[in-house]
């Protein structure tokens, strides 16, 4: 098949260049093109408000709803123990005892790891929502399919913190200290399944809070505190022997996952994102179609 030519103003024929070729198939409406991401949208408050309550509603039933399989927990927990002792890393047991020696640390631990698991998370979902518009549903979306994830976890490796192992020596800091308003103490213990430690969420939130925090955070020191957070969650969960360090590589890689659900949704992580939502301008049944108007982010 030969080549294509056009006729010059002279007669002669040439024949035309690379580039105006690629120039016309890339303007052909035939000739498939990358696809941008999607344009955000801030969802109503309220909307917000009950999704987040009806999610941890389902979230809490359903990994409570997890056979507990008390044997197979401890089993997996021995073989986990044994398996960190094998890789050098089996210390939560010295930082376990190290930690609770002394008083007023360990109960400030207690308290760290039953409220702030819920009170950061809450609070940093708050600050994208305002300052962030544009960026919060992809960040939640990966809060959502982290949590997800998670749950499919504890159904198929039921894992007992190392505080209910057996003849291991573990301190159950909460139960010694009598620390009030934990899900492993009192009778709340009854309503949460003791067996879902693997994969551990308060890593897998506290490492979301902090990427998001240090990614889009102005100010250096809380860039700091972002980084710091995850850091002190990992030695509170260790210290207070809810779990193992393997646990935190389970929610590390429950969060990567959940990054990955969004980045398919949405085609580009949170931070890439526009920080403003693009609104349609109502200005009156007159107004040009296709004019947009950023929403500012409220102030914070």
């Amino acid at each position: 098949m030969g080549e294509a030519t056009v006729k010059t103003l002279e007669g002669r024929t040439a024949t035309p260049s690379p580039m105006v070729e690629d120039e016309a198939a890339a303007s052909s409406p035939d000739t498939p093109r990358p696809r941008p991401p999607r344009t955000p949208v801030r969802p109503s408050i309220w909307f917000e408000v009950m999704l987040i309550a009806l999610s941890y509603w389902t979230y809490s039933l359903i990994r409570n709803a997890v056979p507990e399989q008390k044997n197979q927990a401890l089993r997996n927990a021995d073989w986990i123990w044994q398996a960190e002792q094998t890789l050098g890393i089996a210390v939560e047991q010295s930082i376990n005892h190290a930690v609770n020696s002394v008083t007023w640390l360990i109960v400030s631990m207690n308290y760290y790891y039953a409220t702030l698991h819920f009170v950061v998370t809450i609070g940093v979902l708050v600050w994208l929502y305002r300052a962030h518009p544009g960026r919060y549903a992809a960040a939640r979306l990966v809060l959502f399919a982290t949590t997800g994830v998670a749950l499919v976890g504890y159904y198929l490796y039921p894992l007992a913190p190392p505080r209910l192992m057996n003849g291991q020596n573990f301190i159950d800091t909460v139960l010694v200290h009598d620390t009030w308003g934990s899900m492993a103490s009192g009778n709340l213990k009854n309503m949460s399944n003791q067996y879902a430690a693997m994969p551990s969420m308060h890593i897998g939130w506290s490492v979301w809070c902090g990427l998001v925090i240090f990614a889009l955070a102005a100010a250096p020191w809380a860039k700091i505190l972002g980084l710091l957070y995850p850091t002190l969650t990992l030695v509170v969960i260790v210290a207070t022997a809810n779990h193992f360090w393997l646990d935190a590589v389970g929610g590390v890689a429950c969060l990567t996952f959940g990054f990955g659900v969004s980045y398919v949704w949405y085609r580009a992580l949170p931070h890439r994102l526009p920080q403003l939502v693009e609104l349609p301008r109502k200005d009156g049944p007159d107004a040009p179609s296709g004019v947009r108007r950023f929403l500012p982010a409220a102030r914070t």
